[in-house]
Parts: structure tokens; C-alpha cells; sequence
């Protein structure tokens, strides 16, 4: 199956070669890739064309102001042309080179969307901060959700039910896979694979205001699809697992330093 690979990027010079080198070493070759860029000004969109020859045909580049990365993550999925579509971006890379043949082998007739596992690295030295190792689905409430970078879906599902909402900030990813997962209940396959390498740093952890606006976001998701939950209980349980991930990776990295 035909993969559409959306890429948002906005002066991510520094780091799209990475994102660009883990595509084009992909095993499975049947994919497009969609690079929208916000109008960058340092070396973005330099670095890209430099590969474009790289991609035989299989890169769209556009690059115009937009109003933030979910309403690029929208202009991408509305020019997908693959069954399936997710998000790549441009400070993230695949963690190995079989991730879209590992999706299309477990993308079956009866599947709708597919996740993974997630690893965030320190930007400075590589090593890993945190590794976000999924489950099959669960509720919402409980604290559960999909690392949406490893979140693919057929195309015909964001047809039916939409893409980001732009009137979120932070958390219109988390919106999305919870209209689709828990409102409308889509088939979906979990592969405990390592899917994605994310630096940490991103807009959602970047700082205590952010991660307040987070939240609030994240409630005003659960109102929005019609799901009770409870504004001082549910950000406690969101934040448990994380914490004990991130005390299991510094264990790990301390016992590898030893």
C-alpha cells in the first residue's frame, strides 16, 4: 500500500536531514513524501531540494505562511494521495529502516490505524530521555492514549471524521486520535515496535506554561467528544506512566555507564 508521509517543518535546518536520510532509507519504497513549509529562512529549504533528486519523484514540497503545524499537518493530508497517512516531522526520524514495511504488513483489510512505540533523546548527546512503550487500545480516561508520531491511519478515516483542529495549540493531536479512537471506534492494530526517534524540546513539554495549556487542552478534547473525566484526576494519571519512564531510562543509562 501507498504511504503519505507529512512532513511540517518551519527553520528546521538543523535537523530535516535527519528526518529526509531516515525516509529515503526506507525498505518499502511505495510512499510519498509531503514537506509543508512555513516560508523558513535559514537553511530548510535548501537541505530538502539538495535531496530532492534522491526521492525519484516521490517528494511534494510547498512552502507558504500557514497559521501553525496543524494546519500544515492539514494542508499535507489534504494533498495525500496514499491509503495511508501519518505524521513525520521534521525534528523526528525513523528509528530503523522497515518502519513503513512493518506498517504496511500490519495495516490489514480489517485494520484502520496502526501505533507504535516512542523514544525521545536528549538533542545534546542522543542518549534516550524517555521510552514510550505503547499497549493495545484502552480508554482515554485512564490515562492511556497512542504517541501519536507513530499514529498512521487510511486516508478514507481522516475523510470521514476530519483532521487537527486549528483552534488548539498543543494538543489537537491528542483530539484527533481520541475522535477517532474512543468516539468513533476504529479498528486499530498495536505493534511493539520502536517506530519513531523524537528529540525532546517540542512546543507540548517546552515549558510549565505549555504543559499547563496542555492539559487544559486535553480536557476541553475529552468535552469536545462527549467523554466525562475529571480535570484533577485525569492529568495525574496521564503523568504516572511518563514519570516511570523516565525513571526507567535513566536506569538504563546509568547501568550502561557502569
Amino acid at each position: 500500500m501507498k504511504i503519505s508521509i507529512i512532513t511540517p517543518t518551519f527553520n528546521s535546518g538543523s535537523t530535516i536531514g535527519d528526518t529526509i536520510g531516515s525516509i529515503l532509507c526506507q525498505s518499502h519504497t511505495d510512499f510519498e513524501h509531503i514537506i509543508v513549509d512555513g516560508v523558513s529562512s535559514d537553511n530548510t529549504l535548501e537541505t530538502i531540494r539538495s535531496n530532492e533528486s534522491l526521492y525519484a519523484g516521490r517528494l511534494r514540497l510547498i512552502s507558504e505562511p500557514d497559521k501553525g503545524i496543524y494546519d500544515a499537518m492539514n494542508k499535507g493530508i489534504a494533498l495525500a494521495t496514499g491509503d495511508i497517512v501519518g505524521i513525520l516531522n521534521s525534528d523526528d526520524y525513523y528509528s530503523s529502516p522497515d518502519v513503513l514495511e512493518c506498517i504496511d504488513k500490519e495495516m490489514t483489510p480489517q485494520t484502520e490505524a496502526v501505533f507504535a512505540n516512542l523514544h525521545f533523546i536528549n538533542p545534546a548527546d542522543g542518549r534516550t530521555v524517555r521510552f514510550w512503550k505503547g499497549s493495545p487500545a484502552r480508554s482515554f480516561r485512564s490515562g492511556w492514549h497512542p504517541a501519536h508520531p507513530t499514529f498512521y491511519a487510511r486516508r478514507e478515516v481522516f475523510s470521514k471524521l476530519g483532521g487537527f483542529r486549528t483552534d488548539m495549540r498543543i494538543a489537537a493531536d491528542f483530539e484527533l486520535m481520541i475522535r477517532f479512537i474512543e468516539k468513533n471506534r476504529i479498528s486499530t492494530r498495536y505493534i511493539d515496535r520502536d517506530f519513531v526517534t523524537m528529540r525532546t524540546g517540542g512546543a507540548s513539554t517546552a515549558n510549565l506554561r505549555n504543559i499547563i495549556r496542555g492539559n487544559r487542552e486535553i480536557i476541553r478534547a475529552f468535552r469536545l467528544n462527549g467523554i466525562p473525566v475529571s480535570p484533577a484526576v485525569y492529568p495525574l494519571r496521564r503523568l504516572l506512566p511518563k514519570v516511570a519512564d523516565k525513571i526507567k531510562s535513566a536506569l538504563d543509562n546509568k547501568m550502561s555507564d557502569s
